[in-house]
């Protein structure tokens, strides 16, 4: 694993100590590896959905299409 140190400014410091202290993280390191994660998974949805805005539609998406969709997803948790 890599390290890096990063420096931060007394008040946010202070924020990073608070959210290890009242959420239940370990250290410092886990609350931003955390974070990164996020980010980064934030990113890939926002490329995702991009993607899907750009590509051509398939059928038209009218009340059949939600009902089938709906049918598809309870028949998926019924599982």
């Amino acid at each position: 694993m890599g390290t890096m140190n990063i420096s931060l400014p007394d008040n946010l410091k202070h924020f990073v100590d608070q959210q290890v202290a009242g959420r239940g993280y370990g250290t410092s390191s886990e609350y931003v590896r955390e974070l990164i994660r996020r980010d980064k998974d934030r990113q890939q949805l926002r490329n995702l959905l991009l993607e899907g805005a750009s590509s051509d539609t398939t059928e038209p998406i009218d009340t059949s299409y939600f009902d089938s969709l709906r049918e598809r997803a309870t028949k998926q948790s019924s599982k």
